[in-house]
């Protein structure tokens, strides 16, 4: 079998302060060490980047507890959400998720725009989708959709492009995470050859 689409092994941390539990992964056993760890740097300074928005050291009353899920872990593809849960008082507190899609043979981060062709008008087209996709679940809005941001947040599952929203960015609170899954075969003619959906369809 080729190893190269085999998942990668990963290991739970866990990262404890007062106030702060948050677990999150940690690739080991790649062949390739300088990537492995160009990974791994990626996702430790995702999760210091978390708890510093949250206010974790400006606010002594916020405590944070943290996870991780695994999206994708095949073909040296790896798409994974971070998840914190920060509460400093009032009603309830505020969770935070954000993603990290990997390239597990060269290291490289992708950005939503990384994914496309040049010249596609991946925004456009994305938030084309996505403005159905709420009108057809019916999704009260905060405000008129604007559309997506070009960096806007993601990470791939099932040969799905999944966008979503932070918590109060489209919607209510009561609604939760705002979820767009979007089939890769629904935008492969402005699918990039260098994205992980070239990888992950064939």
């Amino acid at each position: 079998m080729n190893n190269r689409r085999l998942p990668v092994s990963i290991i739970t941390l866990k990262l404890v302060r007062p106030r702060l539990e948050v677990y999150y992964p940690m690739v080991i056993g790649s062949k390739n060490l300088a990537v492995q760890n160009k990974v791994n740097d990626a996702i430790q300074n995702l999760v210091q980047q978390l708890i510093r928005e949250q206010g974790y050291y400006e606010n002594s009353m916020t405590q944070i507890t943290g996870y991780y899920e695994i999206k994708t872990n095949e073909r040296g593809i790896l798409s994974l959400a971070l998840i914190n849960d920060a509460y400093s008082g009032g009603a309830h507190g505020l969770t935070v998720i954000k993603s990290i899609t990997a390239d597990l043979e060269t290291g490289k981060i992708y950005n939503l725009q990384d994914l496309f062709k040049p010249d596609s008008n991946y925004v456009e087209r994305i938030s084309d989708i996505v403005e159905k996709k709420i009108k057809d679940r019916n999704i009260y809005l905060l405000g008129d959709f604007k559309g997506i941001r070009p960096d806007q947040d993601f990470y791939i599952a099932d040969k799905a492009l999944v966008i979503y929203f932070q918590l109060y960015e489209l919607t209510s609170y009561a609604f939760g995470f705002p979820y767009f899954p979007i089939s890769v075969y629904d935008i492969k003619e402005i699918i990039s050859e260098d994205s992980p959906f070239d990888r992950l369809i064939y």
